[in-house]
């Protein structure tokens, strides 16, 4: 007898639990398909939450280098990488446990297995031991992110070369390191072996880190990490061939010219591929487009009414809370509400040192649609707090309508720019002006005052700071 559910969820990850829950919370029911023992895909068990583990240990290691410079000094750190592992596996364990027991407290059915849809009605679950299981449904939510990238040069070297998740993994700190990919996965992984020990050479194929990011957001990060890395941008890696235990790696950069490094393990970084294929697509007659998404609308349906798809495989960005929120607007479309994904503003964070987070419009993305604007920017080397903290290299940026002074959009980089940042992205949705967020009373000393003082220089009056 196959199993019958109202709804299946294929993939566990922060959309597809998230999707799962809203669901059994409209009182639906629910069956959430995943090949790990407990909800949390990538983010949890091999992406997020792992990285955001080791990027903490990583921070630390830097303020304790960095405390000498306040008059107290620390020992050189030593390293027990078994008890790091252990501590991010008690991370992982206790979060995605505790998502087990949510989805048990839901009554939602959890099925360990790799789905494959063999209708457009039907979904064929195989376990581990190699036993199928069948599920029939009337209603389908595709949550199966994403997979990283590789390149052709890289391929043959598999013992030698990592993605994210063999990064993670923390085999081993390498002395040397070279990482190819300067995007946030990228940055994030380059930080963590950084702040371990490792020499590290950096490699982008394109003018400078974090594509797409505003270049003054960009700038405290690139200046940081140039005094630990080498950054080598317009660069590409051209061949590689075995040294020893590790790699002879010959780089090539805009002007043609070539250069040998040597390393002992290589971290690609270089992007991720919606996870679209190996689940029965064909089944359900439904393909990606040209990019390997699939196209979705408001209420993130597919063109088969019954099948809805959210996450990394349903468009950019491919981040973790945008797939949950495009879980929850499916659920609540299935349960007949008027519901839509249509945000304002979707925020992004980097979790480096110093951190960086946006929202909203850039100020190049403004001009480029031809907006008239108006720019606030409020220096940290203005802020008492970041000075308190010894950490002046931030900058807080808002960028208005110059008609209405509606806030479109808010860049901030420095530390806690990720817990920042919901300000901002708050203040877009709402269709707030800098003139809303210059008068608000904002705590003393904060680093979240810098918020109201950039919109406070939109205005033409920032009590800290003096801009022209």
């Amino acid at each position: 007898m196959a199993m019958e559910t109202q709804v299946v969820v294929l993939g566990g990850g922060p959309g597809g639990y998230a999707a799962a829950f809203a669901a059994a919370d409209l009182g639906l029911q629910v069956a959430l398909v995943d090949d790990a023992p407990n909800p949390g895909g990538v983010c949890l068990y091999r992406g997020c939450i792992p990285s955001k583990t080791l990027l903490h240990v990583a921070r630390l290691v830097r303020e304790a280098k960095e405390a000498h410079e306040f008059g107290v000094a620390f020992a050189r750190p030593e390293i027990d990488l078994d008890r790091l592992r252990a501590h991010k596996q008690a991370v992982v364990e206790k979060l995605t446990g505790g998502l087990g027991q949510l989805a048990r407290q839901r009554k939602i059915s959890y099925v360990q297995g790799r789905g494959r849809f063999s209708g457009p009605n039907a979904l064929t679950v195989r376990r581990q031991d190699g036993s199928e299981e069948e599920l029939s449904f009337q209603q389908a939510i595709i949550a199966t992110g994403s997979l990283p990238r590789t390149l052709d040069v890289l391929q043959g070297f598999d013992d030698l070369v990592w993605d994210s998740t063999a990064a993670l993994e923390l085999r081993e700190v390498p002395k040397r390191l070279l990482v190819v990919g300067g995007g946030y996965i990228g940055v994030e992984l380059a930080s963590v072996y950084l702040g371990l020990g490792s020499e590290v050479t950096l490699v982008e194929v394109t003018k400078g880190l974090l594509p797409g990011a505003d270049p003054d957001l960009v700038r405290p990060l690139a200046q940081s990490l140039r005094g630990q890395a080498t950054l080598l941008f317009e660069t590409s890696v051209v061949r590689l061939a075995r040294e020893g235990q590790g790699l002879r790696a010959t780089l090539r950069g805009k002007d043609g010219k070539e250069q040998e490094i040597v390393v002992d393990r290589l971290l690609a970084s270089v992007g991720r591929a919606p996870q679209t294929s190996g689940i029965g697509l064909e089944a359900l007659q439904i393909a990606p487009d040209e990019h390997g998404f699939l196209p979705v609308d408001a209420q993130r349906r597919t063109k088969v009414p019954h099948i809805y798809a959210i996450g990394d495989i349903a468009g950019q960005p491919m981040l973790a809370h945008k797939a949950s929120h495009e879980g929850r607007v499916a659920a609540e479309a299935i349960a007949g509400r008027k519901s839509a994904f249509d945000p304002a503003a979707i925020p992004a964070v980097v979790f480096t040192d110093p951190e960086i987070a946006w929202a909203g419009l850039s100020e190049q993305e403004a001009v480029q649609q031809g907006l008239e604007i108006q720019v606030g920017r409020f220096p940290w080397g203005a802020s008492g707090r970041a000075a308190s903290m010894g950490r002046a290299d931030g900058l807080t940026k808002i960028v208005a309508e110059r008609s209405s002074g509606r806030v479109i959009g808010v860049g901030i980089a420095g530390p806690g720019a990720g817990e920042l940042i919901a300000e901002g992205t708050l203040a877009i949705e709402m269709g707030a002006l800098a003139e809303d967020l210059a008068h608000t009373i904002h705590p003393h000393p904060t680093l979240s005052e810098t918020v109201m003082e950039a919109a406070e220089g939109i205005l033409g009056h920032a009590t800290h700071y003096y801009g022209r």
